[in-house]
């Protein structure tokens, strides 16, 4: 594994094991799974349905527990916290970017961005000031005060990114964040998800089928025999 006691990293999972059962039948998913995530790195996960990676990306968002392991968000040990504590590491420190945008269709885009911040705490005056702000560097500046009907895919999908990043998490988890879309738009849209990732100094875990993504990604891996395998 890559330095798991390294203080400086975003997201450690430190050998996670998880299994199933399913009537009289075990199913080990992961085995040791082992991963660090430095801030302003972007990680891709690139595995075979079945493999484990929606499990993989659900312990590392603290949505699910490891059976045996380690998972720490910015230097915490997540696995010692009770689930009050859990949902607060997980609202203040990581983001969630999913195939489908899930915005609110009632709400504009700064709204659906500012929502976040707000159930936060924050003021509406910053919270959209960031939204803005997060908007502008997703390219939508122009279309702040558009609802998600009035948006094409890939721009609600930068919504989407933009409301991820709303509360300046550490970590990004994204699963299959550009698979809903054409390859032009989709390779536009990880462009922006790459460079707001790189400017706001955030780890991301990012899972995806398509291969021409995973060759801008700063190291990729994938999933063998319940363990997390670098590929080359």
């Amino acid at each position: 594994m890559d330095n798991p006691t390294s203080d400086s990293a975003a997201l450690v999972l430190d050998s996670v094991y998880r299994h199933y059962r399913s009537g009289g039948t075990r199913l080990d998913v992961l085995q040791g799974a082992s991963l660090v995530l430095q801030p302003g790195e972007m990680v891709g996960l690139v595995a075979p349905s079945g493999a484990g990676k929606s499990t993989l990306l659900h312990i590392a968002g603290l949505l699910e527990h490891p059976q045996a392991g380690q998972v720490r968000v910015a230097g915490r040990d997540c696995t010692v916290l009770n689930e009050a504590e859990r949902t607060r590491v997980r609202r203040s420190h990581i983001g969630f970017v999913y195939q489908f945008h899930h915005l609110l269709p009632e709400f504009s885009a700064l709204d659906n961005v500012a929502m976040p911040m707000l159930i936060a705490g924050a003021g509406q005056k910053d919270a959209r000031e960031r939204a803005t702000e997060l908007l502008s560097q997703m390219g939508l500046g122009e279309r702040v005060t558009h609802q998600p009907a009035e948006l094409s895919g890939g721009e609600q999908q930068r919504v989407a990114v933009a409301r991820a990043l709303a509360n300046a998490p550490r970590v990004l988890i994204a699963d299959e964040p550009t698979g809903n879309l054409d390859p032009a738009t989709s390779l536009a849209v990880f462009g922006s998800l790459l460079e707001a990732t790189r400017k706001n100094g955030v780890a991301a875990l990012v899972a995806t089928h398509n291969l021409e993504l995973i060759r801008f990604m700063d190291r990729v891996f994938t999933l063998g025999g319940g363990k997390l395998v670098r590929r080359d």
